[in-house]
């Protein structure tokens, strides 16, 4: 297992850090919350068997729902699980998939459980290796990689779905910006040095399209630079810019998905504190969720946990009559295909808006530079005749 460096507050509020070994993050945090001490980082750390860094690289969603589907479909046909996955590493053509199944036959092989190959292998989910252990010890881990794999599918398709929706308006904007920055960097200082030999005063668009285009010319390239580093900066922190009509969309989508996750999980036996703990990771606000598995752990009920972390009304009712009735993770399917379907309407409402709004944005601020352009044209004509 890799080991993990983390800092925090023991029982007595001192500032402790150190090293432990867990399986993931969040298995890391469990055991330091059992010794008493409240995590604030927690981190990957070197290996202490081999003092190199235990690079844990996860593989994509696609080649998620591939293993699952696959590895299912050899379990169903009867083939033993060494087998299967003999037959996967040798049809493997990806770099980084075949020596994950390599190692996971090897594992296998040694006497290793599956769910722990998946474990150590950390090229896999959390959420897969723990739907695979109750699978193992249940003996439907047929049925459970193939749950698993429509859960990866689903997040898979909301994800395609953003990047279909925000495809265009930013086709739009890039050729925007293109155009009206060729023209301000390019077209009107030619023409800026017409109107100086004029030695008029010229109309107040025209001054407005000559100051911008001066500024440009002088900081363009500052300009550039600056959103350079910040995208580096973005990429290698991993944060995200949420652009403000999309946050409603975004907002369903996560809860979506944290919520079909959690009633896949449910159903796979796994216990609902886990459980919260496990899909939080698919949601950019997880500590509320986090903070909802250590109110269910201390006794209240999902739907009162869920209510005081701001869920909205409906989701809570539909959820409270689910946890009564004993049929909690059905109710749960229910709120993810509700939120999936308002999300999806939303896109459908905001894809249809936004093509004429960039085509009306792109017009008006080419018509604004011609319109500053032929202005004092014409007023010099006028002064001709």
């Amino acid at each position: 297992m890799p080991y993990f460096s983390y800092s925090g507050y023991d029982a007595k509020g001192k500032t402790t850090k150190g090293t432990i070994e867990a399986g993931s993050s969040i298995q890391a945090v469990d055991r330091l919350t059992e010794r008493g001490i409240v995590v604030v980082d927690v981190k990957i750390a070197e290996d202490k068997n081999s003092g190199k860094s235990a690079k844990i690289k996860l593989l994509p969603l696609d080649q998620h729902i591939f293993f699952c589907r696959s590895l299912a479909s050899y379990l169903k046909s009867g083939l033993p699980l060494a087998d299967c996955l003999r037959i996967m590493s040798r049809q493997a053509r990806d770099r980084n998939m075949k020596p994950v199944m390599e190692k996971l036959l090897s594992e296998v092989e040694g006497g290793r459980k599956f769910h722990t190959a998946l474990a150590e292998s950390g090229a896999f989910r959390e959420s897969l290796w723990r739907v695979a252990e109750s699978g193992e010890q249940s003996g439907t881990l047929i049925s459970v990689l193939n749950e698993a794999a429509d859960e990866f599918k689903l997040e898979d398709d909301l994800r395609r779905k953003i990047r279909g929706a925000m495809t265009y308006p930013i086709v739009m904007a890039v050729v925007g910006v293109g155009v009206v920055s060729f023209m301000l960097t390019y077209v009107v200082p030619k023409i800026s040095e017409l109107f100086e030999d004029m030695h008029q005063t010229l109309p107040l668009p025209t001054r407005m399209l000559i100051g911008m285009s001066d500024f440009l010319s002088n900081y363009g390239l500052w300009i550039l630079l600056a959103l350079a580093v910040a995208y580096l900066w973005m990429k290698r922190t991993g944060r995200k810019i949420t652009l403000p009509f999309m946050r409603g969309i975004t907002d369903q989508l996560n809860l979506a998905l944290v919520m079909s996750h959690i009633s896949t999980l449910l159903k796979s036996g796994i216990p609902l504190v886990q459980a919260l703990r496990m899909a939080s990771t698919m949601d950019t606000k997880s500590q509320r969720w986090l903070d909802a598995a250590e109110m269910v752990k201390a006794g209240h009920r999902f739907d009162k946990a869920l209510e005081k972390i701001g869920m909205p009304e409906e989701t809570v009712a539909v959820v409270r009559v689910g946890e009564m009735g004993g049929e909690l993770a059905e109710s749960l399917t229910n709120v993810s295909d509700q939120s999936r379907e308002i999300a999806q309407t939303r896109m459908e409402r905001l894809s249809t808006l936004m093509e004429p709004i960039m085509v009306l944005t792109l017009g008006f601020s080419v018509g604004f530079i011609v319109l500053a352009i032929l202005t004092p044209v014409f007023d010099l004509a006028g002064i001709v005749k």
